[in-house]
C-alpha cells in the first residue's frame, strides 16, 4: 500500500496523484508508475496540461461502500469518477480535475486473462469521465470508446 505524488509537472504537464489502498496481491501486479502515465498521456492527448487528477486503487469494500452512497447501487463496480467543478484551481493556477476511482480485484475478475489491460482500459476510461465523455448514446459510446481504445491499447469486444 502506498500514497505518493507521481508527477512531470514543469507548469504544463498534468500531475496525477496514486493512493494505492488495495490490498491486490498475486497476478496483478499493480504498476502505478505505469498506470499514471497513461492517465497523464490521455490528458496530455486531450489537451490538458495545467491540470491535477488523483487515482484512488481501492478495495471491494472500499467500492461497494462509494457505489452505493453516490450511484445507489448495491455491491463493488470496477471504476467511479468524481469530476471537480472546472473553477478549482489550486494557488499554482493548476485545474483539479477529479477523481478516478479503480478496483483492482474487480477489474481481475471482468478479464481473468489480462487484468493489466483491464486496469490500463478503466483508467483511460476513468480519465475520459472527468473530462466530460459518456456513454449512455450510442454516438457518444462510439467516441468514447474509439478514445478509450486508442489511448489504452484496449478493444472493447
Amino acid at each position: 500500500m502506498s500514497a505518493g505524488s507521481m508527477n512531470d509537472d514543469d507548469g504544463g504537464h498534468p500531475r496525477v496523484l496514486v493512493a494505492n489502498r488495495s490490498s491486490i496481491a498475486g497476478p496483478l501486479a499493480l504498476d502505478e508508475e505505469a498506470l499514471a502515465a497513461l492517465a497523464r498521456a490521455t490528458l496530455l492527448a486531450e489537451g490538458h496540461g495545467s491540470v491535477e487528477l488523483s487515482l484512488s486503487l481501492v478495495d471491494e469494500d472500499e467500492m461497494a461502500e462509494l457505489h452505493e452512497r453516490y450511484m445507489q447501487e448495491p455491491g463493488p463496480t470496477d471504476v467511479l469518477t468524481f469530476p471537480l467543478d472546472e473553477e478549482d484551481v489550486d494557488e499554482g493556477g493548476v485545474r483539479m480535475l477529479g477523481d478516478v476511482v479503480i478496483a483492482p480485484s474487480v477489474a481481475a475478475r471482468h478479464n481473468p486473462l489480462d487484468p493489466e489491460a483491464e486496469m490500463r482500459l478503466l483508467v483511460v476510461h476513468g480519465v475520459l469521465h472527468v473530462l466530460g465523455y459518456d456513454h449512455e448514446q450510442a454516438d457518444e459510446r462510439v467516441e468514447m470508446w474509439s478514445r478509450q481504445e486508442r489511448y489504452s491499447g484496449v478493444a472493447i469486444p
